[in-house]
């Protein structure tokens, strides 16, 4: 029965020492951004490489972090191949895109960027509050999440480890992804995260020849949606 014990307790001190990483980590960084979205597809990660970007771009100190665990795009989305961040002791530096922006993602700590991520909910918990607690951010002025389609482990792991995270939720025009876009409208309710604002994306198609616009898409749908559900909306962005 000590060894039991023994064994909870050094698990507890691990968690709280964890945790206590966590909390030093977030005091640095001023705003948290969590880009999600009901269905794949959509621009999700796109949107979060472009804000990203255009944030550092303004001057401001900005990380960028890839929790969709199973589908990473952000580093080659970014041309960051056969890049890899510096491991030291005292954590992992995340790689750098230019002087006011870097990057982490489980892609570039994977030595085969073509294997599958075959992991299950606990794995990927602990893998999100090590990619806060270990990885060496710095002060920040935004922190920008691209989590995966839906409500699963990943936005719901950062909604509980980032307290004071904002969702930015991206949609197409089509019932099909506004129908997947309520749920997450709703998952952000119930967790107690606030939605800065709903993102139409792939709004209109404009002719690169003669300039005219064809919602093949449809259109305004997620404004419609925004309305209804009253939450902020951000723009629509052409496809």
């Amino acid at each position: 029965m000590s060894g039991c014990s023994h064994g909870s307790n050094e698990g507890n001190d691990s968690q709280k020492a964890e945790d206590a990483a966590i909390n030093r980590s977030l005091s640095c960084i001023k705003h948290k951004l969590l880009v999600m979205s009901g269905k794949g597809g959509v621009g999700k990660s796109s949107l979060a490489v472009n804000l990203a970007v255009g944030l550092s771009l303004k001057g401001y100190q900005v990380g960028l972090m890839d929790v969709d665990l199973h589908g990473p795009s952000i580093p080659r989305m970014l041309g960051l191949n056969g890049m890899a961040p510096i491991k030291q002791d005292v954590g992992i530096y995340p790689i750098p895109v230019n002087e006011k922006l870097k990057v982490i993602s489980v892609e570039v700590l994977m030595p085969d960027k073509d294997s599958p991520t075959i992991w299950r909910g606990p794995l990927k918990i602990g893998v999100i509050r090590q990619f806060i607690a270990d990885v060496i951010w710095g002060d920040l002025d935004f922190l920008i999440i691209d989590s995966p389609p839906g409500t699963g482990d990943e936005p719901l792991t950062v909604a509980q480890t980032i307290p004071d995270a904002q969702a930015i939720i991206v949609t197409t025009p089509q019932e099909i992804s506004l129908s997947d876009v309520r749920k997450s409208i709703n998952f952000c309710h119930q967790v107690d995260m606030p939605i800065m604002g709903l993102v139409e994306n792939m709004s209109g198609y404009i002719c690169p020849h003669c300039g005219q616009e064809s919602a093949i898409f449809k259109k305004d749908g997620g404004k419609r949606t925004a309305v209804s559900m009253k939450v902020p909306f951000f723009r629509e962005y052409p496809f």
